[in-house]
């Protein structure tokens, strides 16, 4: 069979794979798209009960779209802003029955390579076709592909505890008492885990935000409940992001409730805490120690959101140019160091920042980021788009790249917890617009520290 006969393999059924999928299809390609999970948005699902920032409009791809569109499937309110379930229910779910036996779940894969060739032989790389090896429930097989696209995302990958990067010590062995994601307040189960007990929240995004947003709720429900925030940087600083000024109102909303919260006393700040070890306390609760030898009260419950990294354990034996520090496409890096750019800055960019050494593999969505949190469905969809008409060979749809983001003095994280927003005023409904000083720094909380304090990095 001819490479340009065969499919293009897609990994990951969430909304930058989809997308790819819909784009392949509108020009005439193949894609097999392989899914680890028992159903489309996987990840997505896991964090079914937080609000997107973004609105339905914002939300759908318009490839995917017309490939819905003799379905029947109508699209939702373009103004709303949906839940994660909803997102992947009402949409991610639907474009996936469309595409069929296309999407293959309940596949992991474990490797990628060019045929016959590992990492360090030169021949045949432009002329061989490439590997797909996956393990499924039957077994394992191999996919030989024209060309992968990698949308598996970063969600698999949180980062841990420990502020150098490794999980702090006695980390995993307090895994009973830590959790890496946003939790799910309205879970009964849940919440009863949480009420009245002590909480740690570490992270300075807009997950910890949402976090603490839920956790301030919970305390003015449930008396006892008590909120630790443990910022590594040595201020609140825009912690809480761009309030008014942010051009997606549910973002900029979120930072101003979790500044009010903060205000309000619900929530006690810690700066400066970079967590090097987890002590097990006699009561089963645990302690968090700084590296700068600094021992934080014990707690019941760790809330770990400090962001994700990608896996690349299966790209092993394929090329790769990736930036050294944030494990994104090498020409990529720039356009999207969360320490230059918001949401609004990133330069527009397609398959010619994404293509790699290696022909014809491409890293989108999420995967494209590494480790930085700046990202928004329209980035993946552009990036999908552009990706496509470089696989089909369309060289001048490929370059041609026309995207403008929101403006924001920070990007990262999810959106509010279960809140309804009213379009109209654009502010969430029965929450007032934030007061003149709501979101000025907090006073930090002092803890017991030895002479020489931590270095703010």
């Amino acid at each position: 069979m001819k490479i340009e006969d065969l499919p293009v393999v897609v990994i990951g059924a969430g909304p930058s794979g989809l997308a790819a999928a819909a784009h392949l299809l509108d020009r005439g390609l193949e894609p097999v798209v392989l899914e680890v999970g028992p159903s489309a948005g996987t990840s997505v699902r896991q964090w079914h009960h937080v609000r997107l920032f973004s609105r339905w409009g914002e939300l759908v791809d318009g490839a995917a779209e017309k490939l819905l569109a003799p379905t029947g499937w109508s699209a939702p309110d373009s103004d709303r802003y949906p839940t994660g379930a909803e997102w992947a229910e009402r949409y991610l779910q639907p474009l996936a029955d469309v595409l069929g036996e296309r999407v293959r779940y309940s596949t992991r894969v474990v490797g990628v390579a060019r045929r016959g060739r590992d990492l360090v032989v030169d021949a045949g790389r432009d002329t061989e076709p490439l590997t797909v090896h996956v393990v499924t429930p039957t077994g394992e097989e191999r996919i030989t592909a024209r060309a992968v696209v990698d949308a598996s995302g970063t969600w698999t990958q949180p980062n841990p505890l420990g502020a150098d990067g490794l999980p702090a010590l006695g980390e995993a062995a307090a895994a009973d008492r830590i959790v890496y994601q946003v939790p799910d307040l309205t879970d009964p189960t849940v919440r009863a885990r949480y009420a009245g007990r002590r909480i740690a929240v570490a992270g300075s995004g807009h997950s910890a935000l949402t976090a603490l947003v839920a956790f301030a709720e919970l305390a003015e429900q449930r008396p006892g409940t008590r909120v630790e925030w443990l910022l590594r940087r040595g201020e609140v600083g825009n912690t809480f992001g761009g309030g008014d000024a942010d051009q997606l109102p549910a973002r900029g909303a979120l930072g101003q409730r979790a500044a009010r919260a903060a205000a309000e006393g619900h929530i006690r700040t810690v700066t400066g805490f970079r967590t090097a070890a987890v002590h097990r306390e006699s009561d089963g609760r645990v302690a968090l120690e700084s590296i700068d030898g600094r021992r934080h009260d014990p707690v019941d419950e760790v809330v770990v959101v400090t962001g994700f990294r990608p896996d690349l354990s299966f790209l092993s034996e394929v090329r790769l140019d990736l930036d050294a520090a944030l494990q994104a496409p090498r020409v990529l890096a720039p356009l999207i160091d969360p320490n230059v750019h918001s949401c609004g800055t990133v330069y527009p960019h397609g398959a010619t920042e994404l293509s790699q050494p290696e022909p014809d593999v491409y890293l989108v969505g999420m995967k494209s980021y590494g480790r930085a949190p700046t990202f928004l469905a329209l980035t993946g969809y552009e990036q999908v788009r552009s990706v496509a008409a470089a696989i089909a060979g369309d060289r001048e749809a490929a370059e041609r790249v026309e995207l403008v983001l929101p403006e924001t003095g920070v990007c990262s994280g999810g959106g509010l917890v279960e809140t309804t927003i009213d379009t109209t005023t654009e502010q969430e409904v029965g929450v007032p617009a934030a007061s003149g000083d709501c979101c000025s720094p907090l006073p930090a909380a002092t803890l017991a520290a030895p002479t020489v304090g931590p270095r703010d990095l």
